[in-house]
């Protein structure tokens, strides 16, 4: 009995005690790394810009964010502290919870997301799947003044994540995954990431593979 209750206590305030985990990537996907850390397996849910950034490494270190629920312990992990910071900033905001966070940090960089709330963009906001006007306009109300806490440069644009990339199978990749239902934003980072990876790609490969990542 003893035992079972300094478990439950440690469990309680173990949140947000892990700062990073730094070990070896055994497995990544778009939405999950599992990294091995003294022997331990830590299955850790990842954005598309971290796991573009850790793509094909062998050792990697997460800033983490632990959500802890009577029914599941999440790890989030983020390439860098000013990704984990956003993804904090996000989930005060009301109706905002981890998993439609780390949706927002896939669709959009943290310099691109700072560009859109200091700018006040609803329309660009709310393209992210699950993000209605009402909740785009409402993170701009709620974090415009905060961004700046993050140090993160502002100033850069929203553009495209591939610059050379074949115009048209963007284009045209991004318009199918639309008609199927997937929002504009991801699905344009995912074709740009895709292209950028293999610039040659045809257009129904582009597709395949980025329903595999959406």
């Amino acid at each position: 009995m003893t035992y079972s209750y300094f478990c439950i206590i440690i469990t309680i305030y173990q949140k947000n005690m892990i700062e990073y985990i730094k070990g070896e990537v055994i497995e990544v996907v778009p939405a999950q790394a599992v990294i091995e850390c003294n022997g331990i397996g830590y299955a850790i849910s990842i954005s598309l810009n971290t796991f573009s950034a850790i793509q094909g490494k062998k050792e990697v270190k997460l800033y983490i964010y632990e959500a802890i629920r009577e029914d599941a312990h999440i790890l989030y992990g983020f390439y860098t502290r000013q990704e984990r910071e956003l993804f904090l900033l996000l989930i005060t905001v009301s109706g905002i919870g981890g998993n439609t966070a780390r949706m927002i940090l896939s669709a959009l960089s943290p310099s691109e997301l700072c560009n859109v709330i200091s700018s006040g963009n609803d329309k660009l906001l709310k393209t992210v799947k699950g993000i209605g006007l009402k909740t785009a306009q409402r993170i701009i109300v709620d974090l415009k003044d905060k961004i700046a806490s993050t140090g993160i440069d502002t100033a850069a644009p929203v553009t495209s994540v591939i610059a050379s990339a074949n115009t048209e199978v963007y284009e045209e990749a991004v318009a199918a995954l639309t008609m199927l239902g997937f929002a504009q934003a991801p699905s344009q980072k995912v074709v740009g990431l895709l292209l950028k990876e293999e610039p040659d790609l045809p257009v129904e490969k582009v597709i395949k593979l980025a329903l595999k990542r959406l």
